[in-house]
């Protein structure tokens, strides 16, 4: 599971302790702040030894180790922050498996309707199809999967 952009861990605690003992969340941030709150708040939650905490640049989320073997990945309210969406998009199509789903979120009042349809056509030009678009509250939203 990929969680590119985790800040402090609001999703990523709660993704950690879905995936079970087993399991395993790539939590992504440029900031080394972030990282180190993400981390304490896992060892206080009891779940560090399932999350894969890292540092990544702003032209990539160096994802080259996991190439074929994520099978969800949470975008919620980043992508618009990511320099580029369509390597973004590239580079979590990349890493997924065949069949892998990825949630899209961004926020209404920081991405308007044609920037949210061109994130999704950089979407679409990585090989991930539109599936859904749920309701997430003040947000636009889509729900893709790796073809």
């Amino acid at each position: 599971m990929l969680e590119p952009g985790p800040g402090m861990g609001f999703f990523t605690i709660p993704l950690a302790r879905m995936v079970g003992a087993s399991g395993r969340v790539v939590a992504v941030d440029l900031q080394p702040k972030m990282i180190a709150v993400l981390k304490r708040r896992a060892v206080k939650a009891g779940v560090l030894d399932r999350i894969d905490a890292r540092l990544s640049s702003a032209d990539t989320m160096a994802l080259d180790d996991l190439t074929g073997k994520l099978d969800f990945t949470l975008a919620f309210a980043m992508v618009h922050e990511f320099p580029d969406a369509q390597r973004f998009f590239a580079e979590v199509a990349r890493a997924s498996k065949p069949g892998a789903s990825l949630l899209l979120a961004e926020p209404r009042g920081h991405v308007n309707d044609a920037a949210f349809e061109a994130e999704l056509a950089a979407a679409r030009a990585a090989q991930l199809e539109i599936t859904a678009r749920p309701v997430i509250r003040r947000s636009h939203a889509a729900a893709l999967v790796k073809k």
